[in-house]
């Protein structure tokens, strides 16, 4: 086994994610003998100790093949329709594999408000654990008959909520079985491009690799997965990539062979609460810093003042969570405000010890404390 893959063999409940092209023939329907398949690896993975969590796209393709289309549709409330048609027969293909192993399936179908609201956030993680000790494998999808994100891709086909869902666990591994080998060294096309693989850090090097080099902007699913994997390893959880139709390709990576790409944890990772704050959370605004704050953040592990902030965006209270961009708009953290975007606008710029002077109070000294800070 290689060394760098014994954060991923060690880690005591995976969180799999698998997307719809790793679900469907070339015709866009479903694969009922490949989601036989990973069934069937997961319960490899449960007789070898493990705790499983599978995020499944696949409910359109699922209910294009019930209805008999042979192409998806473009309306979205057709969409939401094939999506609660398929639903059903998708948790049904799951539950007969698991069945026949004498395991059991447990739908859940998830929103954004659900993981958004800190109370809902915790009781989604309760009854995951709970599912678990019961033996149960919990199946989670986006609730696509209600919510429009995933159908829009907005969630990058669920990679976005998989992330979210890997955030409720202390000690866990993400999983994301896609239609590629893994992180490629330059652009697949090239002939001599190879997957890497292990990445130590996601840094600026690694997001160039699926950045489009004339109009700087990220392009393609791979990007949506490496933001995902930074969140993950940023809180101390490793990540892997890999092709969902690799023969065996979840026992073969609890056994530490190198399919993927796998990305190391970083050495300090995030409490549940900046988990949550950094990327289940949903932001209202945000706050434009200087570099003089950006500094004190990342590398001092300081609280943002009023002094670094130069502009406020959008209209939000205290209490909620917000955005922190560089001055070149890059987002480096999210964190819960202690003053409302009206009270910010008044002491933007100013020392701390004018707060009072300006609001007629001084409830904190810092907009946003480092506790309630998640550097991105």
């Amino acid at each position: 086994m290689d060394s760098d893959r014994k954060a991923l063999v060690d880690a005591p409940t995976w969180i799999i994610k698998v997307g719809s092209r790793s679900l469907t023939h070339s015709s866009g329907q479903l694969d009922a003998d490949q989601i036989a398949s990973l069934a069937t690896q997961m319960v490899v993975l449960r007789e070898m100790g493990k705790e499983v969590v599978l995020v499944s796209s696949g409910a359109v393709a699922s209910g294009m093949g019930r209805l008999g289309m042979t192409s998806r549709p473009t309306d979205l409330a057709t969409l939401q329709a094939v999506a609660a048609i398929g639903q059903t027969h998708l948790i049904q293909v799951y539950e007969q594999t698991l069945h026949h192993h004498g395991s059991r399936a447990a739908q859940i179908l998830l929103t954004a408000a659900e993981l958004d609201d800190r109370v809902a956030y915790l009781n989604v993680r309760n009854t995951l654990l709970r599912l678990l000790e019961l033996g149960a494998i919990p199946i989670i999808n986006e609730n696509d008959s209600v919510a429009v994100d995933e159908l829009k891709t907005t969630f990058g086909d669920n990679d976005r909520l998989a992330g979210m869902v890997a955030g409720l666990f202390h000690a866990s591994a993400l999983v994301i079985l896609s239609d590629v080998h893994g992180l490629y060294d330059r652009d697949p096309r090239d002939p001599s491009a190879m997957v890497l693989s292990t990445v130590a850090k996601i840094d600026e090097s690694i997001e160039d690799l699926v950045r489009d080099r004339n109009t700087g902007f990220s392009k393609g699913g791979m990007a949506s997965k490496l933001a995902t994997a930074r969140f993950v390893t940023n809180s101390g959880q490793p990540a892997a990539i890999a092709w969902g139709r690799e023969p065996d390709v979840l026992v073969r990576l609890a056994r530490g062979e190198s399919i993927g790409t796998l990305f190391m944890p970083q050495s300090r990772g995030l409490a549940s609460r900046k988990r949550w704050i950094g990327f289940s959370a949903q932001t209202n605004g945000a706050v434009i810093v200087d570099d003089g704050a950006v500094q004190a953040m990342q590398d001092g592990g300081r609280s943002l003042l009023a002094i670094g902030i130069a502009r406020v965006e959008g209209d939000f209270g205290k209490g909620d969570i917000i955005s922190v961009r560089s001055g070149d708009s890059q987002e480096i953290a999210r964190g819960l405000t202690n003053y409302s975007s009206e009270q910010i606008r008044k002491i933007q710029g100013c020392r701390s010890d004018r707060i009072e002077q300006i609001l007629g109070q001084c409830p904190y000294e810092e907009v946003i404390h480092r506790d309630n800070l998640a550097m991105i």
